[in-house]
């Protein structure tokens, strides 16, 4: 008997602890990086003096609540430094995790914002490019635009940006322009304001062999009117969307007309057209103004001539996209195209700027333009970098007295194509286009880029050409 009360004792209290650790989880002394997180408790901002908090936060794009692993945590968090530098509106901006408990954590972003203020002298050439104005054009002084231009960055904290500009020169012009990116608590909806007016004595009234031909007198030759408005919307952060709507009225003087009666079209002297164009833009790189990892992507649709106001009238489609690799060691590739259809086909002379004019070139070329309507142009380049340093400039204040350089070394090739059935008798017209050659690249600080290229193209032509905008 006490031998079956014994074992009756030992099953209760067996049976008990089992039932005990039915439902328990096991402990776990360690948690692998893979399953680790952090969630953020809350995300503050100091050293913004004129930029409003929240929208900085906006452009962080990382709110308390939300979950980041703990092997992706600098990735993001670098990630999320440069946009917030890509914004333009900061010198610096360090990312910093604070006042971490468990599995959470406080985020600190510390600014230092940039000068908002800028009278900025203008000396700016008339001509497409420097190498157009320095060798073709004898470096004459009659062809310099010579004013100021007034910035006014960040204006009420918003990211927004008043610029006026007043020029003399070969061309005289006063242009004002407002962009307001949000207008809304969501911060997604922005509008703009945009007038110009210009004026010449001088014209590009005409194209021989691929060469601009310019006729000149005492009078004013032309005259251009542009008033618009546009509105932005941005839900995301990489993506954003613009219409653009502008009033454009164009007036030449009558022996424009003479000479050449293609300009306007008809012989006219003056034209007047609304011009509507939608823009999506996406941006996801390591820089805006100087990438070397990521996508940049632009695509336009646009109808010029609407209702009465239609003396020129096309519709136009351009995408501009580029992709940049970090191949190995300091060392990255880039891969760009740009390309334009425009219909109908039959466009006045002043409706037919193709490629070499403004950023749509072929690197080479640029002692030519190749009119037409539609066009592609594809671009490559291998860079390394060979120097990366600072210059301390002891006179300015501390905050701007260290401006860095970046130093990078370059192959490249460009080919491109133009159609033209109207100016299609030059060399280049109508036909197939290729050019290499090698350069060097000093990247700045406040978006400043000076290219030094050495290029050849088909034709066999050689030259050393000089550019400060982004290569593709």
């Amino acid at each position: 008997m006490k031998l079956i009360r014994y074992c009756l004792i030992f099953a209760v209290i067996t049976l008990s602890t089992t039932l005990s650790c039915i439902g328990q989880e096991p402990v776990t002394v360690t948690k692998s990086l893979d399953s680790a997180y952090l969630v953020i408790r809350q995300v503050t901002v100091q050293g913004n003096k004129r930029t409003r908090t929240n929208v900085i936060l906006r452009e962080f794009g990382l709110v308390p609540g939300d979950t980041i692993r703990l092997r992706n945590l600098s990735t993001e968090l670098e990630f999320r430094r440069k946009q917030l530098i890509n914004t333009s509106l900061f010198l610096s901006v360090s990312v910093n995790v604070m006042n971490w408990q468990a599995d959470y954590a406080d985020i600190m972003i510390t600014v230092s914002e940039r000068w908002y203020t800028f009278p900025i002298p203008i000396f700016r050439l008339a001509d497409r490019n420097f190498n157009q104005w320095w060798v073709e054009q004898r470096r004459s002084l009659n062809r310099v635009n010579l004013g100021v231009r007034l910035f006014q960055d960040n204006l009420t904290g918003r990211n927004d940006e008043v610029r006026a500009e007043f020029q003399l020169g070969y061309t005289q012009r006063v242009a004002l322009n407002y962009d307001l990116p949000y207008i809304d608590k969501a911060f997604r909806h922005g509008v703009g304001l945009v007038f110009s007016y210009s004026r010449n004595r001088e014209i590009n009234d005409s194209t021989t062999e691929n060469k601009q031909h310019f006729f000149r007198q005492d009078k004013f030759l032309r005259q251009v009117y542009t008033a618009g408005f546009s509105y932005s919307y941005r839900k995301a952060i990489n993506t954003r969307h613009q219409v653009f709507l502008t009033f454009n009225a164009e007036k030449v003087g009558d022996s424009v007309a003479i000479l050449n009666p293609a300009y306007l079209g008809s012989g006219r002297t003056r034209v007047r057209y609304l011009n509507l164009m939608y823009r999506l833009s996406y941006t996801k790189a390591d820089s805006w103004t100087y990438p070397l990892k990521g996508v940049l992507l632009q695509a336009e649709a646009e109808k010029m001539g609407i209702g009465p106001l239609d003396d020129l009238d096309h519709v136009r489609l351009r995408l501009r996209i580029a992709r940049y690799w970090h191949l190995f060691y300091k060392t990255y590739g880039s891969l760009g195209l740009r390309t334009q259809a425009k219909l109908p086909v039959d466009q006045p002379y002043l409706d037919q700027k193709a490629m070499g004019y403004q950023e749509d070139y072929l690197r080479g070329l640029e002692y030519f333009v190749v009119d037409g309507t539609s066009f592609f142009i594809v671009r490559s380049a291998m860079k390394r970098e060979v120097m990366n340093f600072k210059v301390h400039l002891p006179l300015a204040p501390a905050k701007f007295s260290s401006v860095p350089f970046r130093v990078m070394l370059k192959v490249y090739s460009d080919a491109g194509y133009s159609y033209s059935r109207q100016y299609g008798h030059g060399m280049l017209n109508n036909r197939f286009l290729y050019t290499g050659g090698v350069g060097m690249d000093i990247v700045s600080f406040y978006d400043s880029c000076l290219r030094v290229e050495y290029s050849i193209n088909q034709l066999g032509q050689k030259g050393l050409f000089l550019h400060t905008k982004l290569d593709m």
